[in-house]
């Protein structure tokens, strides 16, 4: 299907965790809210609007955050209570459209190509936003267009609670007047680089030649060079296609050892959980299995808060696996899956209680990215030999992603 003919819907959850927090307690309402660590060494994972406009963003020191604003009420991150208003909104989205992907927490693209011939997708995605908002008093905001790129610019514009449409044709139009940051694929590195070659706006790199862009930037350059025209094919993903990652070990010979056995589902859930961050995915689901001597093979899993961090994980994967193991039989095999995976990893992960664990998880996933996946591991989990595997994720993995906008 030419692009023109496709209508990509991108929707986005206003300021998401604030906008929960609220509808718990609606006496923070209007006020500057932020939420992450509590600590004076918390780092900010979300604010409110009103405590943007004292300059506070994502990724700052709670401290600095507090300084800024110091009116601002304070909140620790609930992952379990965000995670419970986000699937009621992909149940709603489920029920409703034909192809959906949850691109993270917050944040859906949907394929409506071909609905017009039953009635406008315009009006559908206003009727389908209502619907949200009614049921789950959440603001949510939209963008619709003909790709996946342009579709959540709009949302970046229409925003807060509002929504906007860009059709075929009036793309490169919509974003030429725009920062040039404001294209989803630039982050700080490429903006630096653009803003030192005098590009501050959409429209320049619209009139730069292709060549130039490929000089500069390579293949992503390119890439670059055909959002900034609105030209996107990327297709949506269906969701119940988003893959699990996992890791199985079969032993050679049969065993009984509790510390052996520990220590390699230790290691197993160690290394999921790396695989996790370095892609900013999150995970919903924890299964354990185990095959047994006899080949007769169990498995247990567990619906979890929407996570990447080790110590919550390794606990779930020894909970599930001492629910599991009969000890008076020889195991022949063990594995550790993590599924319902969706993106944004790096937002929830700043509800660690201070910049210390984050900055030891950075420097972790730093050390095994460079040395390899086995070059850190925790005490427990050093009995354990080549559990890691390569990133089941595409592209470079960010040691630390770029921070979104809630």
């Amino acid at each position: 299907m030419h692009q023109q003919n496709k209508s990509i819907l991108h929707l986005d959850l206003d300021t998401f965790f604030v906008s929960c927090e609220r509808l718990l307690d609606s006496r923070l309402n209007g006020k500057p809210v932020l939420i992450g660590g509590t600590t004076d060494r918390g780092v900010v994972a979300a604010c409110s609007y009103e405590a943007r406009t004292f300059g506070v963003h994502s990724a700052m020191p709670m401290r600095l955050a507090r300084q800024l604003c110091p009116e601002a009420i304070v909140i620790r991150g609930n992952s379990g209570t965000y995670s419970k208003f986000s699937d009621m909104v992909t149940e709603i989205i489920n029920e409703s459209a034909p192809l959906y992907e949850k691109s993270s927490i917050d944040e859906f693209y949907l394929d409506v190509s071909g609905m017009d011939r039953f009635f406008g997708t315009y009006r559908w995605a206003q009727e389908l936003r209502e619907r949200i908002i009614k049921e789950t008093h959440l603001p949510i905001s939209f963008g619709l267009s003909t790709s996946k790129t342009v579709a959540k610019v709009g949302t970046g514009e229409a925003k807060p609670n509002n929504h906007c449409l860009i059709p075929f044709g009036e793309e490169p139009g919509f974003l030429a007047p725009l920062s040039v940051k404001k294209i989803p694929m630039v982050g700080d590195q490429t903006y630096r680089k653009l803003r030192s070659m005098g590009v501050e706006k959409v429209k320049t790199v619209q009139e730069m030649p292709m060549e130039l862009m490929d000089r500069v930037l390579g293949k992503p350059g390119i890439t670059l060079w055909k959002k900034a025209r609105g030209i996107d094919q990327s297709p949506v993903i269906a969701y119940h296609e988003r893959k699990s990652i996992s890791i199985e070990r079969t032993f050679e010979k049969d065993t009984d050892d509790q510390i052996k056995l520990k220590s390699i589902i230790t290691a197993m859930a160690e290394n999921l959980a790396f695989q996790l961050r370095n892609g900013d995915k999150l995970t919903a689901c924890v299964t354990v299995r185990i095959r047994y001597a006899d080949f007769q093979t169990y498995s247990k899993q567990r619906r979890i808060p929407y996570t990447a961090t080790d110590q919550k994980l390794i606990q779930v994967v020894h909970d599930l696996f001492d629910q599991l193991y009969d000890r008076r039989i020889l195991i022949r095999l063990v594995g550790v899956r993590y599924s319902h995976l969706v993106g944004g990893g790096y937002q929830i992960n700043l509800f660690e209680d201070d910049e210390k664990i984050i900055n030891l998880y950075q420097a972790m996933d730093k050390m095994r990215n460079r040395f390899g996946q086995d070059a850190v591991k925790r005490a427990i989990a050093m009995g354990s030999r080549g559990i890691g595997r390569s990133n089941p994720f595409n592209g470079q993995p960010p040691v630390i992603p770029a921070h979104r906008r809630g």
